[in-house]
């Protein structure tokens, strides 16, 4: 990534996504292959009067864990980690990563095992950040796994990701803002919904979301944003639905997923692609078979699919569901160590109901509701 552009990066994570001021503790977590950028945030964070602290990872490191840990030892979750989540008023999150399949020869159990001990961390992030106490922010950095996972050159990729976070327009944190004011009116309105379902070939499904707070994401917890989700009442959501996109989950391809659910259940489940993987993961836990999360994609800078879910569950005229855990701040109460997120390209003869009134078609809400 140029460095112009690392530059400005940092800054719109400093400034518009963590809004860090001073006297702040900043948590910067990520690997060495993301230096560049953790460098620019270390000296944009002291810069504004914060206190920078820095939880660097190496490639390959769960990897040997996952592989030669005994059980005690993927159980064992450092204290330190948990104690700076608890202890610090922003965090930011960087994924970089050399091999985007390097956990895809690993035993699922063993992944299963390592994602419940960790979920401690995730919970106490969920939490203080639902109470205001915690700025969180996860952003990717460019690298040649990612960028060929997505049939880019590095080089493209790493414009790909610049436009999608309106890094190349003149003030991005203004974009973001100016887009932030219009998912908060969509979300004011979608409050007012009881029942959405959704129509596309191979999907009809309802989802109950009533009583349920919308979240409007700009920038402030993913960077590349834009969507606006919920999490859909635990026993309502019925029917089929439908995902050709390929998902990468754990380092092991999904693609041709298809869910049927019954009393928010998932009964049935196949996948063209990837169907053991897909097993494996319903059988996670008891939460792993609800839907925690449903949500469009608003982000219409966003201009392909990549495989990678922190930009494809943005893209403009899409809607995703996730498997698992539901984000308390929405009032959902799934619990699970997974949270898988499947996405459904709408923008052709895609529909989308609320309350019995046709309210999106073809990837784009009618009614200038957004």
């Amino acid at each position: 990534m140029t460095g112009l552009l690392t530059e400005r990066l940092a800054a719109v994570l400093i400034d518009h996504s963590l809004g860090v001021r001073a006297g702040d503790g900043v948590l910067i977590r990520g690997t060495t292959t993301a230096a560049p950028l953790v460098r620019e945030l270390y000296r944009g964070v002291l810069q504004a009067g914060g206190y920078p602290e820095l939880q660097l990872d190496l490639d390959g490191r769960e990897e040997a864990l996952l592989e030669l840990g005994e059980p005690a030892q993927l159980d064992w979750v450092n204290p330190s980690a948990l104690e700076a989540v608890e202890r610090v008023d922003c965090r930011v999150q960087l994924f970089a990563p050399r091999n985007t399949r390097s956990l895809s020869g690993v035993d699922p159990a063993r992944q299963a095992r390592r994602s419940r001990a960790a979920k401690p961390i995730i919970d106490a992030v969920d939490r203080r950040a639902a109470a205001g106490e915690l700025r969180s922010v996860l952003t990717v950095y460019p690298t040649e796994a990612l960028a060929q996972e997505a049939g880019m050159s590095l080089a493209d990729y790493q414009r790909f990701v610049a436009a999608s976070g309106f890094l190349d327009r003149d003030d991005p944190a203004a974009e973001w803002g100016a887009l932030a004011q219009r998912i908060a009116r969509l979300s004011s309105w979608l409050e007012t919904v009881r029942v959405l379902r959704v129509l596309a070939p191979g999907t009809d499904l309802t989802l109950g979301v009533e009583g349920r707070r919308w979240v409007p994401a700009c920038g402030r917890e993913n960077f590349p944003d834009g969507e606006i989700y919920t999490a859909p009442l635990e026993d309502a959501v019925d029917g089929e639905i439908s995902f050709e996109l390929l998902l990468l989950h754990g380092g092991r391809p999904l693609q041709g997923v298809r869910l049927a659910f019954r009393d928010g259940e998932v009964v049935e489940a196949t996948a063209r692609r990837g169907s053991r993987a897909l097993d494996e993961l319903l059988l996670l836990d008891a939460g792993a078979r609800r839907a925690g999360e449903f949500a469009f994609g608003l982000n219409d800078a966003i201009s392909r699919f990549t495989g990678e879910p922190l930009f494809d569950e943005k893209v403009g005229g899409t809607v995703h569901l996730a498997l698992g855990s539901a984000y308390a701040e929405c009032g959902g109460t799934n619990d699970s160590a997974l949270h898988c997120d499947l996405v459904l390209d709408l923008r052709q003869g895609g529909l989308v109901y609320a309350d019995g009134e046709l309210v999106y078609r073809d990837g784009a809400f009618l009614g200038g509701r957004f």
